[in-house]
């Protein structure tokens, strides 16, 4: 093994793999932490203010994105936003979404 200094980002692209490989889940192999950081750090900015002020990623799983509404409504918005909520995170974050799946939060 090298000791040799590793950029930060390289080192967290491997955690996530090693992750991904612990779970067996094929459909993450590809999923960088460059991809998931993009997702989650820069939510506002591709969904815009309307849309996070009541919805929250929480967990993306290869391409399937698993999101928190503040209420049932925002659910169904979702379902209407889908098509351009999944470009807009490959634009700004450089994330393949293909599923968006809403959980209502409970309080």
């Amino acid at each position: 093994m090298s000791r040799d200094p590793v950029p930060f980002g390289d080192s967290l692209d491997r955690v996530v793999r090693s992750l991904h490989n612990e779970a067996s889940d094929a459909s993450t192999a590809g999923q960088t932490a460059s991809q998931m950081g993009g997702v989650f750090g820069r939510w506002a900015e591709a969904v815009g203010d309307a849309v996070a002020s009541h919805v929250t990623p929480v967990k993306l799983d290869g391409t399937k994105l698993v999101v928190e509404v503040d209420d049932p409504a925002w659910a169904t918005q979702l379902h209407f936003l889908e098509t351009t909520l999944k470009q807009r995170l490959l634009e700004v974050a450089g994330a393949t979404v293909e599923t968006i799946e809403a959980r209502v939060r409970r309080f």
